[in-house]
């Protein structure tokens, strides 16, 4: 079975673990310090701030930018739960929006209906990898004075007009969960322009105390090991080839896929492919599920990037006219991309994807 994802862990990876075992200093220390100041350089130069999670990342950048209770946050429904799960966590109410069909991405002209006077913030994701429509939305910042946040856990390396992910809210968080472009294991970061924003998120990370027992303010405990920073600094320098590679894979499927529809990049974008990510005409989620079974008995693995928009969990349990996002969730399956992919994997993907969606 080709699998739909694969983390790839080398002697590197294993060797910066043994590093910091021998050193004897496990918790945050000068393997996280290291960490952010390397990642800064993916993103303009911004200040760095490593988490345990990306939903740590996500949480505690809601708390820095200032989100509180009684503000709204309008954020995609088509999106992993952490999204909107950060946004209540930080005790403000999601708003959710429709996605553009082509990108996935949340709808700016969507997300411009649904801004009031509690609106105090947007959260465009970087689903898939492709970057969202930031241009527009630094537009409707300017325009209604809101708050731009990333969510940038898929978009490593994506980027739009030279800038990429990362560089355009007032914080982004990304992820390094074992399934992403590049990964630490498992943690976060928080990147933000702001100094006093990243100040805060140290405090927010470390018990609210930058120097041991003068505690200045709530905090939590979301520290990252130097074991994951050592593990995240030897991917950090693979990401770029492998980037290349996914984009590689990715144009040799656009170039030969039939009867799906292959991922759209706009203009001016570069996907970073975390997910190569079609669909299956027809709305029907059967009709997806029966493909994605024939892929199966091909030996090809598939995966379905989300099947439940966030607002119809019993999380939430909101009735919402989504169009867009319902559609998605009945269409899109989700094929290897990985850079562990051999050319004769690529072709057994487009054999077994071209006679599966002949047969339905």
């Amino acid at each position: 079975m080709i699998p739909a994802a694969k983390p790839i862990i080398g002697d590197e990876e294993r060797e910066a673990v043994d590093r910091v075992l021998r050193s004897g200093m496990l918790a945050q220390g000068p393997e996280v310090a290291a960490f952010e100041e390397e990642f800064s350089a993916h993103v303009g130069g911004r200040h760095c701030v490593a988490m345990n999670s990306g939903t740590s990342a996500l949480h505690l950048g809601f708390i820095a930018a200032g989100i509180k209770p009684g503000d709204e946050v309008i954020v995609p429904s088509f999106s992993f739960a952490a999204t909107a799960n950060s946004v209540a966590l930080a005790g403000a109410t999601p708003i959710f929006a429709d996605i553009d069909p082509r990108t996935f991405n949340l709808d700016p002209d969507h997300v411009e209906t649904l801004i009031t006077k509690k609106t105090t913030a947007i959260m465009p994701v970087h689903l898939y990898g492709h970057i969202a429509a930031m241009d527009r939305f630094d537009e409707i910042s300017t325009k209604y004075g809101v708050k731009i946040i990333e969510d940038a856990a898929q978009g490593h390396l994506a980027s739009l007009n030279g800038r990429n992910a990362g560089e355009f809210g007032i914080v982004a968080s990304f992820s390094f969960y074992p399934t992403k472009n590049m990964t630490a294991g498992e943690g976060g970061m928080v990147v933000t322009d702001d100094a006093e924003v990243a100040r805060t998120l140290r405090l927010l990370r470390n018990q609210g105390q930058e120097i041991r027992y003068k505690n200045e303010i709530i905090g939590f405990n979301t520290r990252m090991t130097d074991i994951h920073a050592a593990i995240g600094r030897v991917q950090l320098r693979k990401l770029p080839g492998w980037t290349s590679t996914r984009q590689a894979n990715a144009e040799f499927l656009n170039q030969n896929l039939q009867g799906v529809v292959t991922p759209y990049l706009a203009p001016g974008s570069t996907h970073s492919y975390h997910q190569y990510t079609i669909r299956i005409p027809g709305g029907s989620a059967e009709k997806r599920d029966a493909f994605m079974a024939g892929l199966t008995a091909k030996g090809v693995g598939s995966g379905v990037y989300y099947p439940t928009p966030i607002h119809r969990l019993p999380s939430f349990n909101l009735t919402l006219d989504l169009p867009e996002t319902e559609l998605l969730a009945k269409e899109c399956v989700s094929l290897p991309v990985h850079p562990s992919l051999s050319q004769a994997d690529l072709e057994t993907i487009v054999t077994a994807v071209n006679e599966v969606a002949a047969s339905l």
